[in-house]
């Protein structure tokens, strides 16, 4: 008996290379076989070969490592961005430098003004007429010294004034009564009936230290108008001074040369610092016309604490 053939020779059975890579291998794995899934195969085939081709070629490498770096350097510069960079002494000074250069800042006389300002009243004397009504018979400028309410001012700005009127920086008004005087300092106290909630003192400073030239700034209500702000210097120091209205001179006053009229009368002198030497007395008359011509006085801050029961400096 003829031993079966373990072999053939022909080729009529022979599985096709694609089938065995396509059909036949699908069906191991489960899948469905058929032309559908040969061409993705074929494609990633194709890009394995592609990518060992690319790995393979130098320049290719080359390539690939530049764009690495590039992508390396520009993360960094995003994350150098990202995070702030501490702020140093430089900074700070190359700031307050850029804003001395580009903005204006205001004059020594505007910043002491601005200071005392919230202690500055205007001070009006009332009287009634005939028909019971209320008319001015005077005005002035007082100062706070004390926020419950206590304010110098001149004794001839309230003198015999039957009602005597404030007006703080913030427009509120109160009617005051006289606690206490100083004749040969012509200086009077008052006593605001009603104070502000945020009523402020001024800061008051000894005048031991003055000296010819130092600048002043005086502010007040010149004829009603204000406040108003004027400076200048201390023109001397223990000058003496008698008004045209005054029984008595007064004596080592403060001569300055800041303007002032009437209505400045017990208004604050003060430093560029905004601290108060002395109180607005009186000017220089030598007409009629009772005008400023250069020469004011202003009682030394020490007499007028002395006035309102302070302890002196």
């Amino acid at each position: 008996m003829r031993k079966p053939a373990l072999y053939s020779r022909s080729d009529r059975h022979r599985t096709p290379l694609a089938a065995i890579g396509g059909a036949a291998v699908d069906k191991v794995d489960g899948a469905p076989g058929g032309d559908d899934a040969a061409p993705e195969r074929t494609v990633s085939a194709g890009r394995f070969l592609a990518l060992r081709r690319f790995t393979r070629s130098p320049r290719a490498l080359w390539l690939a490592w530049g764009l690495l770096a590039a992508a390396l350097v520009v993360g960094v510069g995003v994350n150098q961005r990202l995070v702030p960079r501490p702020i140093t002494q430089q900074d700070i000074d190359a700031a307050v430098l850029r804003t001395l250069t580009t903005q204006p800042l205001p004059s020594a006389a505007a910043r002491a003004a601005e200071m005392i300002r919230p202690a500055v009243v205007r001070v009006t004397s009332l009287a009634k007429n005939r028909q019971g009504e209320e008319v001015e018979t005077g005005v002035g400028t007082g100062v706070v010294i004390v926020d419950k309410g206590l304010i110098l001012t001149n004794l001839h700005v309230v003198q015999s004034a039957p009602i005597v009127r404030l007006v703080f920086a913030d427009g509120s008004e109160s009617e005051a009564t006289v606690r206490s005087v100083q004749v040969e300092h012509d200086l009077a106290v008052l006593q605001a009936a009603t104070v502000p909630d945020d009523l402020q003192a001024a800061t008051l400073r000894s005048s031991h230290d003055l000296k010819a030239g130092d600048a002043v700034v005086a502010v007040g209500f010149p004829f009603g108008i204000g406040p108003s702000v004027s400076s200048g210097v201390v023109s001397g120091l223990g000058r003496e001074f008698k008004s045209p209205e005054g029984e008595q001179p007064l004596r080592n006053l403060i001569q300055f040369d800041a303007a002032a009229n009437p209505g400045n009368s017990g208004g604050p002198l003060i430093t560029m610092d905004g601290e108060v030497v002395g109180i607005v007395t009186g000017i220089l008359n030598p007409s009629s016309h009772r005008t400023f011509v250069g020469i004011g006085f202003a009682v030394p801050i020490e007499s007028a604490a002395a006035a309102a029961g302070m302890q002196p400096f």
